[in-house]
């Protein structure tokens, strides 16, 4: 083991569990050894040799003032970090030790606006662990087990430590945990002791999140120990006032709180309030739809372009964290999106009065997070001037509100709600003693006001003196004793000096003691001088430790008050957010949503949000309730039926999330939740393909949809056969239209599919418009009743610049689709010979029959002419009646019996199987699982 200062590195960081350690060494954060090479490779760090008693190892090192973006940006690496720092121990020598881990979940100096989480997530273990009160022994069962039901329940905490914020919650499964963990999206995952066993947990952690999954103590998921540092820290009474009943929660609050304590962030105090949520406060908008629909990021991961992009106005971080939160967490409570469209409705008339507010709001400061660097002690002179001058804003925004329709709106009784009087008390002590622009750090002096402190005053006047006579010594020397060139100083190394020029310094009096010679110069040193110079460094050093002692007093006032702080900075943020959308509202004609009763979605010249800001958009009308509540709607790819159904889930998360809605008028009903399946991508690395993903997701909506959720189905079966595709859209409308009753919209190119509005009394037909004249195709984008029978493929490709032709050749296939016609497969010369091989597929008979030298297995000469009639079905092979993906033809005319080809065995069980099958009594993952058995049978 090396020795010294090596040595001493490798001995503090074997007592973490840190990736990394930056020891102070006096001016400069030190990292060492393979540390050091790490540090350097990550950050481009300058690598240096430390000999230590014989041996040489590599040395890399940031200023101390410079550690925070270095730490910033190994964190954001997935780094744990550890600090030590060094103290002054009872002999004057130096020691170190470690006083906090840095992790991703706990960094609190970062320059991002979003909220930053920690997550812990908990399961319930078997029937051994509630053998065990104390929790300890059957986590480490499960532990060593893995054992425990994966689809939960589960409990899960949130912690932002640079904010203060602190929830937790119960989850039914790992759907709803997959949402909750996609919406907050926490920097740091801490499985508990049964979960962390769990590949299915991880992979759907992994799957979601860019944050990273660290492990921590079991003891600290025990439930016994996790309930005293819940108590501890929110308080018995307030941990029951909040009805934080279940035991899973527990558990999942007081790992944070023991993790957050560890890692010597302190910022503890700043957790001043546990937030119970339960899910069903919020509307369920799980990971998929979130993606999907585009919430805070486009499908290629940019936040340009995606809805909270666009309504983004805010001009205060903490407006725009809230903005985002009421976006991915849309509300059900009525009375809560009441109460904030009200607010938007006095917002969005009120122009000036908005403007005022906004500009006034401009100044102010994230008060949340300076709350959490006051509780931390990392708080500056500056963090605190911060403070006082974002408390200084309270009565410029009531005045902006004053004698407008503001003053009478929600948006007063938000700006009231915090203790105004305790607010104005805190900015009256910060003005009196903070300097009117302090320095940034509590060091330099000059931080505290003249009258703040007496005692202090007396020291700022007797340093004020002593430099005084300090400055006017030069002239006073030049004077009595007729030198010129004189100047007085002071550095590090001589203290106050009297430097004279070499041509007069044989003038100097006796007095004059010389301490160092120059090239032009000497300095030189007197009693007098130097007496003065060790009273300004006592004046200094008692300044120095007075200011200091008073600034930490003034800090902690101001940590005190972390939940005031919180309350002021949650009620602006809320009013940026409320302005932003009011701002958006005004300028793009959008219009208040009348919340109607559930189950209805009614909308005239509804628009997309952000696709209406990039082109000139055409609105279209929606109308879904009791009587009409599955809309089928067709139409050509290209033509808009994605964005008409975008535009109605985007409407009614706006609406859910108090906003105005780019409409001319909308009745929305209170949804319990918003599903999507739009689209898919291949997930072969964790072996799931297109149409994998497409079932899981159908899925997914099939279990977790109500009577009461808004359901968007964007295709569904395109990835498999044409029969079996259309088999199971067919089936999942039946089960959402029969069982699930939820509001669907449902855009397919399987036209037979239009048929059930026939059949099923809640099913209507919808297509977006074409016009076809002279060939040319033109897309109206204008949403109508009504189905369509074509899908306008090849004009697509068209469009898409595919060669002619192959375009002209699909318009001949097409065609002759449509008139059930065989279609000869144009080939190249036999292997042999000389002739052309042809293919010939029949309509009637869904098959091919090939040939070669001039005739096909039918009699078709080389031009592709059957002899025997084209589409006459008389085929070598008969395989049953087909269709083209997305146009499939009509059913041909009828064979007799004596013409069908008898079933083989194993078809006919699988025929009398598939009749036995009660599709309302069967659930759809079952039927999935049947329809891939019965597949692969046929196969």
């Amino acid at each position: 083991m090396p020795t010294g200062i090596v040595g001493e590195f490798l001995e503090l960081k074997d007592g973490t569990d840190a990736d990394l350690l930056a020891m102070q060494c006096g001016d400069f954060y030190e990292f060492f050894a393979d540390d050091a090479e790490t540090v350097a490779d990550e950050l481009d760090l300058k690598v240096s040799k430390k000999s230590s008693h014989g041996s040489s190892y590599p040395m890399a090192g940031v200023p101390l003032s410079e550690l925070t973006p270095y730490l910033k940006a190994l964190v954001e690496r997935g780094y744990r970090v550890a600090v030590a720092d060094q103290y002054e121990t009872d002999d004057g020598g130096h020691a170190r030790e470690v006083t906090r881990v840095v992790t991703p979940g706990t960094l609190l100096e970062t320059s991002d606006a979003d909220a930053r989480y920690l997550a812990t997530v908990v399961r319930a273990g078997d029937a051994r662990q509630n053998a065990h009160p104390t929790g300890s022994s059957a986590d480490a069962t499960d532990a060593a087990t893995g054992s425990g039901d994966i689809e939960g329940p589960y409990g899960v905490a949130f912690a932002d430590v640079t904010t203060g914020r602190f929830l937790v919650t119960t989850l039914d499964d790992l759907g709803d945990l997959r949402a909750e963990l996609y919406r907050f999206d926490p920097a740091e995952v801490l499985p508990g002791p049964t979960v962390r066993n769990d590949d299915a947990v991880l992979a759907a952690v992994r799957d979601d999140l860019s944050g990273s999954v660290s492990v921590f103590d079991a003891e600290a998921f025990a439930p016994g120990r996790a309930a005293h540092a819940v108590r501890d820290q929110f308080g018995a009474e307030t941990v029951d006032s909040v009805g934080l009943d279940s035991e899973l929660a527990v558990r999942a609050a007081g790992a944070a709180l023991a993790y957050v304590a560890e890692t010597g962030a302190g910022v503890l105090a700043s957790m001043t309030r546990l937030t119970v949520y339960r899910p069903t406060d919020h509307v369920d908008v799980d990971a998929t739809t979130q993606r999907n629909l585009e919430l805070t990021e486009t499908m290629r991961g940019d936040r340009e372009g995606s809805l909270f992009d666009t309504l983004d106005h805010t001009v205060t971080a903490a407006g725009g964290r809230l903005l985002r939160e009421w976006l991915t967490r849309p509300k059900r409570d009525r009375e809560e999106l009441s109460r904030r469209l009200d607010s938007v409705d006095a917002l969005a008339s009120a122009a000036l009065a908005r403007d005022r507010l906004r500009e006034t709001l401009d100044g102010a400061y994230d008060l949340e997070r300076l709350a959490a660097r006051a509780t931390s002690g990392s708080a500056g002179p500056r963090e605190l001037a911060s403070v006082r001058d974002t408390l200084a804003l309270l009565p410029a925004l009531s005045e902006a509100l004053s004698g407008t329709p503001l003053a009478e709106s929600p948006v007063a009784e938000t700006l009231h709600r915090p203790d105004r009087d305790r607010a104005r008390d805190l900015h009256d002590e910060l003005a009196a003693a903070l300097d009117d622009d302090p320095p940034n750090t509590k060091t330099e002096g000059g931080i505290l006001r003249r009258g703040y402190d007496p005692e202090l005053d007396d020291l700022i006047e007797r340093h004020e003196t002593a430099i005084e006579w300090i400055d006017s010594l030069a002239e006073r020397e030049k004077r009595r004793h007729g030198l010129s060139h004189v100047t007085v100083d002071r550095n590090k190394t001589d203290g106050y000096y009297i430097q004279v020029g070499k041509s007069v310094a044989d003038q100097v009096p006796e007095q004059y003691r010389e301490i160092k010679t120059l090239k032009n110069s000497k300095r030189f040193v007197t009693d007098e001088l130097a007496e003065r110079g060790r009273e300004i460094l006592r004046i200094e050093e008692a300044r120095g430790d007075l200011e200091y002692e008073l600034f930490e007093e003034l800090r902690e006032t101001v940590a005190a008050t972390a939940e005031l702080l919180q309350d002021v900075g949650r009620a602006f943020a809320e009013i940026d957010a409320l302005a932003s959308l009011a701002t958006h509202a005004a300028g793009n004609d959008w219009t208040r949503p009348t919340l109607a009763e559930p189950g209805t979605l009614s909308i005239e010249a509804g628009r997309h949000p952000v696709v209406e800001r990039t082109t000139d958009f055409v609105p279209n009308d929606l109308r879904l309730d009791e009587e009409r509540g599955f809309l089928i709607v067709t139409g050509p790819n290209m033509s808009g039926k994605s964005t008409y159904m975008r535009q109605a889930a985007l409407i009614q998360l706006l609406a859910q999330a108090g906003s105005f809605v780019p409409a001319r008028s909308a009745e929305v009903g209170v949804v319990d939740g918003i599903y999507t399946r739009v689209g898919a991508l291949d997930e072969l690395a964790q072996g799931r393909s297109t149409f994998m993903v497409e079932m899981q997701e159908l899925s997914n909506i099939l279990h977790s949809a109500t009577e009461e959720s808004l359901v968007i189905l964007d295709e569904v079966g395109r990835g498999t056969a044409t029969y079996d595709g259309i088999s199971l859209a067919w089936a999942a409308t039946e089960y959402l239209h029969n069982e699930v009753r939820a509001r669907t919209l449902f855009a397919t190119h399987y036209h037979e599919l239009t048929t059930l509005a026939d059949h099923l009394p809640r099913v209507e037909n919808v297509h977006v418009a074409v016009d076809e004249r002279g060939g040319d195709v033109t897309f109206l984008r204008t949403v109508r009743e009504g189905p369509t029978d074509r899908s306008y493929g090849v004009h697509v490709a068209d469009l898409a610049g595919v060669p002619e032709p192959v375009v002209a050749r699909a318009g001949d296939v097409l065609n002759r689709l449509r008139e059930e016609k065989a279609i000869e497969a144009k080939g190249g010369s036999a292997a042999g010979g000389t002739g052309t091989t042809q293919a010939v597929f029949d309509l009637s008979s869904g098959s091919f029959a090939d040939g070669a030298d001039g005739a096909d297995a039918n009699g078709a000469d080389a031009n592709g002419t059957s002899a025997t009639g084209v589409g006459s079905g008389e085929h070598a092979t008969d395989e049953g009646d087909t269709g083209s993906v997305g146009e499939p033809r009509a059913a041909s005319e009828p064979r007799t019996a004596d013409e069908q080809p008898a079933p083989n065995p194993e078809t006919r069980a699988v025929i009398e199987e598939l009749t036995d099958v009660d599709l309302a009594e069967t659930a759809p993952i079952e039927l999935l699982s049947r329809v891939q058995e019965w597949q692969e049978r046929l196969e």
